[in-house]
């Protein structure tokens, strides 16, 4: 994707510097991405090529949790916050394969995020789907502008895939999810998924890419991610490596092979 050639949008969407966004759509084979993310993207593949297979893995975890959620344990409502940029088989389209009536509500604050979004995701007749311009710091204008779209008196399945490793320990990204948990009633589930400090060429290729881009991504123990779901009743097989996470659901081609990065699937009871 070339830079815009107005300098206010160009300005607006910082594309001279790299985004996370941006960044894991380069890397997952995406062209909705500018020079400054193909940059960053490929710096981090020098050091650690594995990362392009772990944003697979990563996607295919979301497609095997939303349906999972959709099917078996019979949740209508999706909160699906830190999005992305909308690619294959987003969290609405795996929903309302399962389940047309499914309501979906996506949250992202990267501006164009928000473009792509009002033109991509489009829901199927008998669901609905929104977008939120939102941080996920401030889960109290999540929640307000998701009750637009969501009943919160039923069900709701929260899903943070990558996004929780954007904010550092000051920002207590556990009392983040504690208060969107809070809101949502029994029966509601938390679909989660983060990278791991368990390989040092993986932290390697974090630390240039923190030093080269506007943000910053925060590796934690496997530890630290599993309390995420304090409070939660974690469901089978746990908090584990994202090819770990009910293989039997996975797609033929997925590759089996563990990554650093681990996932897990919780109820709220």
């Amino acid at each position: 994707m070339d830079t815009p050639e107005d300098p206010q949008l160009a300005e607006k969407l910082q594309a001279d510097r790299p985004h996370s966004a941006r960044v894991w759509n380069y890397l997952l084979g995406g062209r909705d991405n500018y020079s400054a993310d193909r940059m960053a993207g490929d710096m981090i593949l020098q050091t650690f090529p594995d990362i392009a297979r772990i944003a697979r893995l990563q996607r295919y975890f979301l497609a095997r949790a939303v349906r999972f959620l959709a099917g078996e344990a019979g949740i209508r409502q999706f909160l699906d916050v830190g999005t992305g940029l909308p690619t294959v088989d987003n969290t609405h389209e795996v929903a309302q394969r399962v389940a047309p009536e499914c309501r979906i509500v996506y949250v992202d604050n990267d501006p164009l995020v928000l473009v792509h979004a009002h033109a991509l995701l489009t829901s199927s007749s008998a669901g609905s789907c929104d977008y939120i311009d939102a941080d996920v710091r401030d889960p109290e204008a999540i929640l307000e502008g998701a009750a637009r779209t969501l009943d919160f008196s039923e069900p709701v399945a929260l899903t943070l895939l990558g996004t929780l490793g954007q904010l550092p320990d000051s920002d207590d990204p556990w009392s983040i999810v504690s208060r969107l948990m809070e809101h949502l009633p029994p029966g509601s589930h938390l679909a989660l998924s983060d990278g791991t400090d368990t390989n040092k060429a993986l932290n390697d290729a974090i630390a240039v890419y923190n030093d080269n881009s506007a943000s910053e991504y925060h590796l934690r123990s496997p530890q630290r991610i599993a309390r995420f779901f304090d409070g939660l009743e974690l469901l089978e097989p746990g908090v584990v490596p994202t090819t770990n996470w009910r293989p039997e659901m996975a797609d033929p081609d997925d590759d089996s092979s563990q990554v650093d990065a681990i996932c897990g699937v919780g109820r709220k009871p």
